[in-house]
């Protein structure tokens, strides 16, 4: 997130798009809330699916699934062509203005109407209500980001952003929302096939000197795969094992039919994991991880707030914290890792990244700081981008709006798009194991228009099968006018009706991020 969640009450209108907040992010879906009843802060949603959060909306939008970059553009046509914009941070602050409105020029409200469905009227109010604010924000989550555009509906967001000047002060942002608690932390220390802690690439010469330096060891300057290229090397056995930490791709990655066969043909599988997941079963060696109560260390939260993390318990049997089980195994492989606590480890990472460098146990006795942090006086960063962004000046990227992979058609009628429901989280790794969650939400359902399912002889509860070009899962049908027409929502929470056998692996050529949220599906009634 640009801004910070505290920040965002400060805010006077909000963008919610792909991001069913207030089941997937209560905490900020609370501080919305509150912004619009204490402050009148207006609120306008974007999301295929009627969201709670809809309901509660000043400007509800329906668009069709993987449609983001048009009506973005839209928004952004009746922005310039009304001058809502503002002249003077895109003049001073900005560069590539001239073609991103020759690109927003050919998406007038009548054009965006015929692509999305959003009808003209509506996001003509959407966009002034966006432009005409003094302090916008903009959050979003996996259903922007989980398209084969995932990487463009981010761009067009931030070319919104910066067209109104809603960049680098309070209320303002674009603020991704995170989808587990310590994603952030996680890409930050370097979970990425391309960079080491801090985002500093490998293939930069200077920064692999800095680092074999503090490791006493050479290091490659070609980026590692990514998960879904993981997958295709596994295939074709230039992978022979692989190493899952706190992951069960059996349930959460597309197109589990050759996800399942790709893990079956390594000669080693580890997984690392607080419970034996479906992934794990499969795993030739498990090694037990401390939950998050057991454990020391920090969490980088989705403001990008780094904070303690203090064991309250011990751990069970010969379960391990994460750090101790990977010193173990790298000190074993002949690379010792010597380092005694947690706290050891923090203090190398701030000394290696300049992010960091200002944060210390210490320090963060008194509470969470936002990076970057560069100095042990600086106060940390809540708002990104005061002043002028890192790069100097913001670059619009020109975008144009390209269908999703696969539509629906004459044998597979209906969109799929996935998603969570309020009462789990994720895998249900934890939650299912919570006989109070459970009881409150014991299965998932195909969630159908009342109309689709009624032409179809299907009433909640009846059983029915749904069926991509990759695979079919079977399961109970719940008519809800949440869905439009022609949609089917299902939760990958289950691992009784893992959705994720359907769902398109097509990805977005930048991110390697698959299709979750678009690919078409038929449904039958099950014949009892």
């Amino acid at each position: 997130m640009t801004n910070s969640i505290a920040d965002l009450e400060e805010s006077d209108c909000f963008l919610i798009a792909g991001s069913n907040t207030s089941e997937c992010h209560p905490v900020i879906a609370d501080a919305l809330r509150r912004a619009c009843k204490r402050r009148g802060a207006r609120l306008i949603v974007v999301e295929p699916r009627e969201i709670p959060l809809a309901r509660e909306a000043h400007i509800f939008l329906q668009p069709r699934p993987g449609t983001d970059v048009a009506w973005l553009n839209g928004m952004m046509h009746v922005i310039w062509k009304e001058g809502l914009w503002d002249k003077a941070f895109v003049t001073e602050r900005t560069e590539g203005a001239e073609v991103l409105f020759q690109t927003i020029d050919r998406y007038p409200p009548q054009r965006v109407e015929m692509i999305t469905g959003i009808p003209q009227d509506q996001l003509i109010r959407a966009a002034r209500m966006y432009g005409s604010a003094p302090r916008s924000a903009v959050l979003f989550a996996m259903g922007l980001t989980q398209h084969i555009s995932g990487t463009d509906n981010v761009k067009s967001v931030a070319n919104l952003a910066m067209l109104t000047g809603n960049v680098g002060r309070p209320g303002t942002g674009v603020n991704p929302l995170r989808g587990q608690n310590n994603v952030q932390g996680a890409c930050d220390m370097g979970a990425l096939p391309d960079v080491f802690c801090g985002y500093q690439r490998v293939s930069d010469i200077a920064n692999r000197a800095k680092f074999e330096k503090a490791w006493g060891r050479p290091l490659s300057g070609k980026p590692g795969l990514t998960l879904t290229a993981a997958g295709e090397a596994i295939r074709s056995e230039k992978i022979k094992a692989l190493y899952i930490m706190g992951e069960n791709p059996l349930v959460t990655d597309a197109d589990l039919t050759h996800v399942k066969k790709a893990l079956a043909r390594l000669d080693l599988a580890i997984v690392q994991d607080i419970f034996l997941t479906e992934t794990a079963r499969l795993a030739h060696v498990v090694f037990p991880a401390a939950c998050f109560a057991e454990k020391e260390g920090t969490f980088t939260n989705t403001e990008r707030r780094v904070q303690r993390v203090r064991q309250a318990v011990s751990a069970p049997g010969q379960c391990l914290m994460d750090w101790e089980i990977i010193a173990r195994l790298s000190t074993a492989f002949g690379c010792p890792m010597r380092y005694g606590s947690a706290k050891d480890i923090f203090s190398e990472l701030t000394a290696l990244t300049p992010s960091y460098q200002g944060i210390s146990y210490d320090r963060l006795e008194a509470g969470g700081l936002h990076w970057p942090c560069p100095d042990a006086k600086h106060p940390g960063t809540p708002i990104l981008h005061e002043g002028q962004f890192v790069r100097g000046k913001g670059l619009f990227h020109a975008v144009e709006y390209r269908p999703p992979d696969e539509a629906p058609d004459a044998d597979y009628p209906f969109t799929l798009t996935t998603g969570r429901y309020y009462e789990h989280y994720h895998t249900g790794t934890m939650t299912r194991r919570s006989k109070g969650l459970d009881l409150l939400c014991p299965q998932g359902y195909a969630e159908m228009n009342p109309e689709d399912a009624g032409e179809m002889g299907l009433q909640e509860g009846d059983r029915a099968v749904l069926t991509s070009r990759r695979g079919q899962v079977e399961m109970n049908v719940r008519p809800s006018p949440a869905c439009p027409r022609g949609m089917v929502f299902v939760p990958f929470h289950f691992h009784e009706a893992r959705i994720n056998l359907l769902t398109n692996p097509a990805q977005d050529p930048v991110a390697d991020t698959p299709e979750f949220k678009v690919c078409a599906v038929k449904v039958e009634k099950t014949v009892s």
